[in-house]
């Protein structure tokens, strides 16, 4: 039974995420808690090119802790983002949060690659906390097993089906057809292949810790080589910042142009907490993780809305001693002339999923 139900979700990763299958244009779609992120690339050459992108606001609560609440909303948002987007790309990439994924590196005997789907089913049946008939389940052979030529390193990702298809549904609303659904930790890594392109020795044997900052949560992610060798979710954002701000002005709040008062009262404190929950991440890390095997954090990357804050890449920096600096996926890439350089390495670090679901039309 468990086989029957793998082969029938294969479709929510096979249309894309962990499954190599797109090679047409494809627009990525990052559904945020505050707002919908667009962004389609192509090939110039050998590099990759930026052709457009696009940040529309959502009305608040359309989404609560990733959840749809209001289908309808997202809809109408995601359709008059890609309006405004310019594209005749249908195709589009999404993402669910990673705190509604299970994935785990698994080992299957490579004398049973004959019999993976049962032998992975199997394994599946012990991780899923719910029923298997609730999930969406896929898997990807990554390689042989470190240490063990007689494994295989098999990525085993399942998801809640309504968590995948209230997406799904929302994308076609929008008048769109989702081809790609991923989960919003694999779109970051794809993205941060990119920057780690702009390291000395293109950051291999080096240590980075991306912490994508967001309205209601941080997400922490440890990588070394393309692997992820940690992640975790803090309850942390700019979700409450906002609404003093909004509380103190009156008004709707806006970041840029603040009075010095406000400043000081507000968004000062708010950076030392922030770079404070950095450093206390960052130290359960090294609890968790062995350093004799990793080193220190060689980089720390900031990334999402809330990463803008002026001066809070230094103030990490200060507290954590470690080199810190901003996500720009684009640095490698080329742009469209019509796409403002300034304003587009304002917006930059808030496009790391988005960017990277883009990039999937490539993985073929």
């Amino acid at each position: 039974m468990l086989a029957e139900i793998l082969s029938r979700s294969a479709l929510w990763l096979q249309r894309a995420g962990l499954r190599k299958v797109v090679a047409e244009p494809l627009v990525g779609v990052d559904i945020g808690s505050s707002s919908i992120k667009l962004v389609e690339l192509s090939r110039a050459g050998r590099a990759l090119r930026l052709d457009r992108y696009h940040i529309e606001p959502l009305p608040q609560g359309a989404l609560e802790e990733g959840i749809v609440m209001d289908i309808d909303a997202v809809a109408e948002t995601l359709g008059k983002a890609w309006r405004a987007l310019g594209t005749g790309t249908r195709d589009v990439a999404v993402a669910i949060p990673t705190s509604m994924a299970i994935y785990k590196k698994i080992l299957v005997p490579a004398n049973d690659s004959d019999v993976l789907e049962e032998r992975v089913a199997n394994e599946a049946a012990s991780l899923i906390p719910f029923p298997v008939e609730e999930v969406n389940l896929d898997f990807q052979v990554t390689g042989v097993a470190p240490g063990s030529l007689d494994d295989l390193e098999v990525l085993l990702c399942a998801a809640r089906r309504e968590r995948v298809e209230e997406r799904v549904a929302a994308v076609e609303l929008a008048g769109l057809s989702a081809r790609v659904v991923d989960v919003e930790c694999f779109a970051s890594m794809t993205s941060l292949e990119q920057i780690r392109l702009q390291m000395p020795d293109h950051g291999m044997n080096q240590t980075f810790a991306l912490f994508e900052i967001g309205a209601s949560r941080i997400h922490c992610s440890v990588v070394r080589n393309g692997e992820q060798i940690h992640y975790r979710d803090l309850a942390f954002g700019s979700q409450q910042l906002v609404r003093d701000i909004q509380r103190r002005l009156g008004g709707q709040a806006d970041m840029q142009g603040l009075p010095s008062d406000v400043e000081a009262e507000l968004i000062h404190p708010f950076i030392d907490t922030l770079a404070m929950e950095v450093q206390r991440a960052l130290q359960f890390f090294y609890t968790m993780v062995s350093q004799n095997r990793y080193g220190r954090i060689d980089y720390i990357l900031l990334a999402g809305g809330t990463s803008l804050l002026p001066g809070l890449d230094d103030a990490v920096a200060l507290r954590t001693q470690i080199s810190t600096m901003l996500a720009n996926p684009f640095a490698t890439m080329v742009q469209a002339r019509d796409i403002p350089v300034k304003t587009m390495l304002v917006d930059a670090p808030s496009l790391l999923v988005a960017t990277g679901l883009a990039l999937r039309r490539f993985d073929a």
